[in-house]
């Protein structure tokens, strides 16, 4: 089974307000687990970067001035992406800034129903509880050293750890082997065959029956004879 993991990155926190795509990464999972196959481009967004955004990835205005727009890549994009579902943490929010930069480029949109959202699972997994990309990572004692930033590469590496976790564990990519069938083959002796052994009483034993019935009173089996 084939699925996309997705993240992004962004200018701010709506495309309703003009806010664009800045780093987008796609990790191929094969029956959940990492091929090694992927897709990441940082991007120009043609626009400025809020500083609340910089404080959280790191990507300025001056870093991806010399990227290429979201419509250079687009079609490479989706062709990796394919049809396969896309595994996203909290996917309303980096769904709808990529249907936004598909919508720019007169590209259908994708179907939200297309989405695994990581977040939900956690959130029914573990009610209550933290359920940001850090908290699991923590919860499932995955190493965040190298995240002092958000990065739409590393935090979809990160969620990779965290899907297999929330399905079920690690377990859930070891492989099958079915075993061959045993045959039991019986081995089959011959013997020698016997003549049937007499069992019919002999003259001899009837007379000494019959004169041991006698010594007997009333014996049972001769009432009524």
């Amino acid at each position: 089974m084939r699925e996309i993991l997705l993240d992004s990155e962004t200018t701010g926190l709506d495309p309703a307000e003009g806010h664009r795509i800045v780093e987008i990464a796609c990790l191929e999972l094969v029956n959940h687990l990492p091929t090694g196959q992927r897709f990441h481009a940082y991007l120009n967004p043609e626009r400025g970067v809020s500083g609340a955004a910089v404080e959280v990835h790191g990507l300025t205005a001056e870093f991806l001035a010399g990227r290429p727009r979201f419509a250079e890549i687009a079609d490479k994009l989706l062709e990796f992406i394919g049809d396969c579902p896309l595994v996203i943490h909290n996917a309303e929010f980096d769904l709808g800034f990529l249907n936004a930069e598909l919508a720019r480029t007169g590209r259908p949109a994708i179907a939200f129903a297309r989405a695994v959202d990581t977040l939900q699972l956690a959130r029914q997994k573990f009610p209550g509880s933290p359920a940001s990309l850090d908290a699991l990572c923590r919860r499932f004692d995955i190493d965040l050293t190298a995240r002092t930033k958000h990065g739409a590469l590393l935090d979809s590496e990160l969620l990779s750890e965290v899907y297999l976790e929330l399905i079920g564990g690690r377990q859930a990519g070891f492989e099958l082997v079915i075993a061959a069938p045993v045959v039991s083959v019986q081995a089959i002796i011959e013997r020698p065959v016997r003549a049937p052994r007499p069992h019919s009483p002999t003259a001899a034993e009837l007379e000494a029956h019959a004169a041991f019935v006698a010594k007997l009173r009333d014996p049972v089996w001769l009432a009524g004879a």
